[in-house]
Protein backbone atom coordinates (compact mmCIF):
# COMPACT_ATOMS: atom_id res chain seq x y z
CA UNK A 1 0.00 0.00 0.00
CA UNK A 2 2.95 2.31 -0.59
CA UNK A 3 3.24 4.10 -3.90
CA UNK A 4 5.74 6.53 -5.37
CA UNK A 5 4.26 8.82 -8.00
CA UNK A 6 6.60 10.80 -10.22
CA UNK A 7 5.96 13.91 -12.26
CA UNK A 8 7.82 16.65 -14.08
CA UNK A 9 9.45 14.89 -17.00
CA UNK A 10 9.26 16.15 -20.53
CA UNK A 11 11.09 17.44 -23.57
CA UNK A 12 13.62 20.21 -23.13
CA UNK A 13 16.35 21.76 -25.25
CA UNK A 14 20.02 21.46 -24.30
CA UNK A 15 20.83 23.94 -21.59
CA UNK A 16 17.30 23.93 -20.27
CA UNK A 17 15.92 22.90 -16.89
CA UNK A 18 13.36 20.53 -15.45
CA UNK A 19 12.25 19.70 -11.93
CA UNK A 20 11.14 16.18 -11.13
CA UNK A 21 8.94 15.37 -8.15
CA UNK A 22 8.22 12.06 -6.46
CA UNK A 23 5.60 11.77 -3.74
CA UNK A 24 5.26 8.72 -1.54
CA UNK A 25 1.89 7.76 -0.11
CA UNK A 26 0.32 4.89 1.79
CA UNK A 27 1.13 3.18 5.07
CA UNK A 28 4.30 5.08 5.85
CA UNK A 29 5.89 5.47 9.23
CA UNK A 30 9.02 7.20 7.96
CA UNK A 31 11.34 7.23 4.97
CA UNK A 32 15.08 6.76 5.20
CA UNK A 33 17.17 7.33 2.07
CA UNK A 34 15.56 8.55 -1.12
CA UNK A 35 17.22 8.56 -4.51
CA UNK A 36 16.87 9.22 -8.20
CA UNK A 37 18.04 6.70 -10.79
CA UNK A 38 18.02 6.90 -14.55
CA UNK A 39 18.05 4.37 -17.34
CA UNK A 40 18.94 5.24 -20.92
CA UNK A 41 18.49 2.73 -23.75
CA UNK A 42 21.53 0.49 -24.13
CA UNK A 43 23.06 1.69 -20.88
CA UNK A 44 23.07 0.59 -17.28
CA UNK A 45 20.61 1.91 -14.76
CA UNK A 46 22.66 4.31 -12.69
CA UNK A 47 22.05 6.21 -9.51
CA UNK A 48 21.92 9.94 -10.11
CA UNK A 49 21.56 11.39 -6.64
CA UNK A 50 20.74 10.28 -3.12
CA UNK A 51 19.52 12.08 -0.03
CA UNK A 52 19.27 10.84 3.53
CA UNK A 53 16.42 11.60 5.89
CA UNK A 54 18.59 14.28 7.46
CA UNK A 55 19.39 15.88 4.12
CA UNK A 56 22.86 14.55 3.35
CA UNK A 57 23.28 14.34 -0.43
CA UNK A 58 25.47 12.54 -2.94
CA UNK A 59 25.65 12.91 -6.72
CA UNK A 60 26.98 11.01 -9.67
CA UNK A 61 29.98 12.76 -11.19
CA UNK A 62 28.09 13.20 -14.45
CA UNK A 63 25.48 15.46 -12.84
CA UNK A 64 27.44 17.11 -10.07
CA UNK A 65 27.06 20.86 -10.18
CA UNK A 66 24.03 20.68 -12.47
CA UNK A 67 21.46 18.65 -10.52
CA UNK A 68 20.17 19.20 -7.00
CA UNK A 69 18.25 16.65 -4.96
CA UNK A 70 16.05 17.80 -2.09
CA UNK A 71 13.20 16.47 0.01
CA UNK A 72 10.24 17.58 2.05
CA UNK A 73 9.74 15.07 4.84
CA UNK A 74 6.38 16.52 5.81
CA UNK A 75 5.13 15.75 2.30
CA UNK A 76 7.11 12.51 1.83
CA UNK A 77 8.38 14.00 -1.40
CA UNK A 78 11.75 14.07 -3.10
CA UNK A 79 12.71 16.48 -5.87
CA UNK A 80 15.38 16.60 -8.53
CA UNK A 81 16.17 20.00 -9.98
CA UNK A 82 17.99 19.52 -13.27
CA UNK A 83 19.78 22.48 -14.82
CA UNK A 84 22.08 22.83 -17.82
CA UNK A 85 20.62 19.69 -19.31
CA UNK A 86 22.59 17.80 -21.92
CA UNK A 87 21.46 15.28 -24.54
CA UNK A 88 23.23 12.56 -22.57
CA UNK A 89 20.84 13.23 -19.69
CA UNK A 90 18.05 11.73 -21.80
CA UNK A 91 16.66 8.75 -19.91
CA UNK A 92 13.77 7.43 -17.92
CA UNK A 93 14.17 8.72 -14.38
CA UNK A 94 13.02 6.64 -11.44
CA UNK A 95 12.69 7.65 -7.82
CA UNK A 96 13.46 5.22 -5.05
CA UNK A 97 12.65 5.30 -1.35
CA UNK A 98 13.54 3.14 1.63
CA UNK A 99 10.26 3.14 3.52
CA UNK A 100 9.54 2.11 7.08
CA UNK A 101 5.96 0.96 6.75
CA UNK A 102 3.32 1.93 9.25
CA UNK A 103 1.38 -1.33 9.03
CA UNK A 104 4.05 -3.74 10.26
CA UNK A 105 5.38 -4.53 13.71
CA UNK A 106 8.98 -4.39 12.55
CA UNK A 107 10.90 -1.30 11.51
CA UNK A 108 12.94 -2.60 8.60
CA UNK A 109 13.02 -0.57 5.40
CA UNK A 110 11.39 -1.74 2.20
CA UNK A 111 12.49 -0.35 -1.14
CA UNK A 112 9.86 1.11 -3.45
CA UNK A 113 10.20 2.46 -6.98
CA UNK A 114 8.33 5.08 -8.89
CA UNK A 115 6.84 4.35 -12.29
CA UNK A 116 9.47 6.34 -14.15
CA UNK A 117 9.24 9.62 -15.99
CA UNK A 118 10.78 10.32 -19.39
CA UNK A 119 13.28 13.15 -19.72
CA UNK A 120 14.31 13.96 -23.27
CA UNK A 121 16.97 16.59 -24.00
CA UNK A 122 17.06 17.37 -27.70
CA UNK A 123 17.32 20.28 -30.08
Amino acid sequence: QVQLVESGGGLVQPGGSLRLSCAASGSISSINDMAWYRHAPGKQRDVVATISRGGSTNYADSVKGRFTISRDNAKNTVYLQMNSLKPEDTAVYYCNAAVIRGDTWYRLPHTYWGQGTQVTVSS
